[in-house]
């Protein structure tokens, strides 16, 4: 049978002291602070994703109304960058999610007696490389962003040709 009263009295005499709370307290900050940094990238990469959505509906429209036929042979390549984007904020909010988990295990580990170090560590490495990713895609958007209209058009093209070789492919 467990002994709650001294589960309790174990738990409250291992988090009663103000500098242990304290001190997980600091470790936390560089943690939220990434959150925080992670957060104002994330409302960035929104704003782009948002208006690639609205500009990939503005052309279907018109080009459905008959319009817009040029503007359309833009598509595949705002339908690349826009999966660029989204790739990018997914990776973003899956590194804050990790964060959070961090600063919880690291308010846990005021609880507990195993050493979690290596959770952590291995949690804060998991941020990192979800982070380094997305903002390598987003880079990779914000690069074919600046392309002209002309050189988007030729990109979708390129997209279009490449798609159309893979499905022109023996089966074997």
């Amino acid at each position: 049978m467990i002994d709650y009263l001294s589960l309790t009295g174990d738990l409250i005499a291992r988090t009663s002291s103000t500098a242990r709370v304290q001190q997980i307290v600091q470790l936390s900050l560089a943690p939220v602070f990434l959150l925080a940094a992670i957060g104002a990238i994330l409302n960035v990469m929104n704003a782009r994703l948002t208006w690639l959505i609205e500009r990939i509906d503005f052309i279907e429209r018109r080009f459905e109304k008959g319009l817009g036929e040029r503007e359309a042979e833009e598509l595949p390549a705002l339908r690349q960058r826009q999966y660029f984007a989204q790739m990018a904020a997914s990776l973003s909010t899956s590194a804050a999610l990790t964060i959070c988990i961090v600063v919880v295990i690291l308010f846990v580990s005021a609880f507990i007696q195993p050493r979690i170090g290596t959770i952590v560590a291995v949690l804060w490495i998991a941020t990192m490389s979800q982070l380094s990713i997305a903002l390598l895609l987003f880079f990779r958007e914000t690069r074919l962003a600046t392309s002209t209209a002309r050189d988007r058009r030729k990109r979708s093209r390129e997209l279009l040709a490449r798609k159309n070789e893979q499905v022109d492919l023996p089966e074997e």
